[in-house]
């Protein structure tokens, strides 16, 4: 007879603990979402309900031009982690690779700026998007999450960076190559696993944004998602059918962006990546 393993039990007992007060919740959330004239949260909680009424969504998605705030995130959302992807890659990159007067200095300050809290740098911020003229606008918004991301998504790749072996980058120099076809053909491919976290983090940092999307966007058609719901909650706080359903659907994108990439977070080491490369 095999020997039970307690702390293993105990450690497997712990984490679906953990799973379940994760899960249990979202599933309640669906349940009310798909319940018709849900004025109170049912109790004890239903999990699943007796009939499935789809309605909820229809009446969010088409309800208080919601179909437009979920889209003006989405096109913010995408363009400033693209945006993000290259500025941070090249920017890392150049930390990585490159030797230059008050290279560290300029990487400490990096860091110091990571250590300040957003919410101390609001009046600075607005002060100079104001002088910019770009408030209320999407290209102020952009510039603010772009660059407020830069310290940190260049910490983040930069030590990534560093652990691929500088003998690829080599070889292609010797063949003729350039920094810019090493970048491209080497350090991009290479780092897919690092990109894949970095977009996923990237996305649902723009995507879940509240607090600079208020203060910066003046205009009601302009607004983003999460000032939509928060404004969804307000005005339908008693149909808990409809706020949970658009709450569902504000969630979709972020788990469709996390299903797209994380088939990189499994693959092999950076060595494997190179030989097959």
């Amino acid at each position: 007879m095999k020997k039970i393993n307690f702390p293993q039990l105990f450690l497997h007992i712990f984490l679906l603990i953990c799973v379940a007060a994760m899960i249990v919740p979202f599933l309640y959330m669906i349940s009310t979402a798909l319940t018709k004239d849900t004025y109170i949260m049912p109790y004890p909680p239903i999990l699943i309900p007796k009939t499935f009424y789809t309605g909820n969504f229809k009446e969010a998605w088409l309800s208080n031009n919601f179909f437009r705030y979920f889209l003006n995130s989405l096109y913010i959302s995408l363009i400033s982690t693209v945006l993000s992807l290259f500025i941070a890659t090249l920017s890392a990159y150049g930390f990585a690779r490159f030797s230059f007067p008050g290279k560290e200095m300029l990487f400490n300050v990096y860091l110091f700026t990571m250590m300040v809290p957003g919410v101390l740098n609001i009046v600075a911020q607005y002060t100079v998007i104001n002088g910019l003229h770009l408030v209320d606008t999407y290209s102020g918004l952009l510039l603010l999450y772009v660059g407020t991301g830069i310290a940190g998504n260049t910490f983040f790749l930069r030590g990534f960076f560093e652990s691929i072996p500088k003998e690829l980058e080599e070889s292609i120099i010797i063949d003729g190559g350039t920094r810019w076809t090493i970048y491209r053909h080497v350090i991009l491919p290479l780092s897919k696993p690092a990109l894949a976290t970095f977009a996923i983090f990237a996305f649902e940092g723009t995507w879940d944004e509240f607090f600079v999307a208020l203060t910066f966007i003046k205009t009601e058609i302009k607004r983003t998602l999460p000032i939509a719901i928060m404004l969804f909650q307000g005005e339908f706080a008693t149909k808990w059918g409809l706020v949970f359903a658009a709450s569902l659907i504000a969630v979709v994108p972020v788990i469709l962006i996390f299903v797209v990439f994380q088939k990189y977070f499994i693959r092999g080491g950076i060595q494997e990546g190179a030989i097959k490369g």
